[in-house]
């Protein structure tokens, strides 16, 4: 933690939890805004599907590549200007992508926003834990999840609402508005929180000492699984939505909100409620608390949809709830990931950050549309994958034996 911490932010505490949830906010709304208009981009840059599937495969590429590296470089030339410099390409993207005449171009400008959208993302996390003791760090982590839970929601209301009454290009002018006001905002608001004397020499040798070090720790890739592979147990659905809402549960188009108000309703009241217990709940007791949320909704999950047709009124709250089991830990371990390694926290956040994306780019490229077509398929494949997470923690406790000592710098 920054002992000039105090001084570096005097607004109050959930000002900077919003600030660093609209960096956050960058990635679900560069993935979800432009999905409505995919249609009429396709027609406008005479592009095949397959092309415009890779329109976004190769943003996810540029994400998952640079997300190894922003952390690195937050922890060598300090968190603001790595966040300033994300935000200011991931704008010229934006306009790249809006400009664009051809489809190749519109890869292009899609891979350059991957490649900076990372960086609030990652940064953000290690501006919490250098501007907080353990417990603020984690009622912050959770008021950053509040905000960001709406992020998945409005995003495609907004691109369908752009694309109809404007045009897909206006989209893209959207996201770069939305870029150039928190660049203006991070400008203005955001200090330098990363303690001069942390500050890591930027070299090959002690870059890759210290991936050596964090990969080498028998704690790192249990928690980081712990944290981003249960979270693709809800995901699933959400990548699935057209086909297990039109399909399976015979859902009109007007009523697939019922769905995002359910996971967001569950993602946003776990996060509050794992606010409300730092300092309160043992960190490991809190984690255990949101695995048996988790492991019980997704066996009865299971078991309604084995035995009776799946409606509605009962599988969308189930998702819910798992969202809800979700949030309510995931806050305590990215806050222990960051711990593992407290003079690397920005790599340790990129690294955590990748074992997500990758889990996430798995299950939508591979799993989802292979299960999205059953009820069953979806909710067995959502309880393994919950499954790996609890297995993960597990084995985590299993290496250490302890509570992971607590850093206060």
């Amino acid at each position: 933690m920054n002992p000039n911490a105090a001084q570096l932010w005097t607004a109050p505490r959930w000002a900077l939890a919003l600030l660093l949830a609209c960096l956050g906010m960058l990635g679900p709304f560069a993935v979800d805004t432009y999905l409505p208009a995919f249609g009429s981009m396709a027609r406008a840059l005479d592009a095949t599907p397959a092309e415009m599937q890779q329109t976004l495969s190769a943003y996810l590429f540029g994400f998952a590549l640079m997300n190894l590296f922003h952390g690195a470089l937050a922890d060598s030339f300090g968190r603001r200007p790595v966040i300033l410099w994300g935000v200011a390409v991931f704008t010229v993207a934006s306009i790249g992508c809006a400009l664009s005449q051809t489809i190749w171009q519109l890869i292009g400008f899609r891979a350059m926003q991957g490649l900076a959208t990372g960086a609030g993302i990652v940064v953000s996390r290690a501006v919490i834990r250098d501007m907080f003791p353990q417990d603020e760090a984690q009622r912050v982590m959770s008021q950053v999840t509040i905000f960001f839970g709406v992020a998945p929601a409005i995003a495609p209301i907004i691109g369908a609402q752009l694309y109809v009454h404007l045009s897909w290009q206006a989209v893209f002018w959207f996201l770069a508005l939305v870029g150039l006001a928190l660049w203006i905002a991070n400008w203005r608001l955001m200090p330098e929180t990363l303690h001069k004397d942390a500050m890591q020499p930027f070299n090959v040798r002690n870059l890759m000492a210290g991936y050596a070090e964090l990969l080498g720790d028998k704690r790192f890739i249990p928690l980081a699984l712990a944290s981003g592979v249960p979270f693709n147990g809800m995901f699933l659905y959400v990548l699935s939505a057209p086909a297990f809402l039109g399909d399976v549960l015979g859902m009109a188009p007007t009523e697939f909100f019922w769905f995002f108000c359910c996971a967001i309703a569950g993602i946003m009241g776990g996060a509050w409620v794992s606010g409300r217990l730092a300092g309160k709940m043992k960190p490991r007791r809190q984690i255990r608390h949101g695995f048996v949320i988790m492991v019980v909704v997704s066996v009865a999950n299971v078991v309604l949809n084995v035995l009776f047709a799946p409606q509605p009124w009962w599988a969308l709250p189930l998702i819910g709830l798992f969202a809800f089991g979700w949030s309510l830990m995931v806050p305590v371990v990215t806050i222990m990931v960051l711990d593992l390694a407290p003079e690397r926290r920005g790599m340790a956040s990129s690294l955590q950050a990748v074992t997500g994306s990758m889990a996430n780019a798995l299950v939508a490229g591979v799993l989802s549309p292979l299960v999205m077509h059953s009820a069953v398929a979806l909710a067995v494949t959502s309880l393994a994958l919950m499954s790996i997470g609890l297995g993960s923690w597990w084995l985590y406790k299993r290496l250490v034996g302890k509570p992971l000592e607590v850093h206060a710098e």
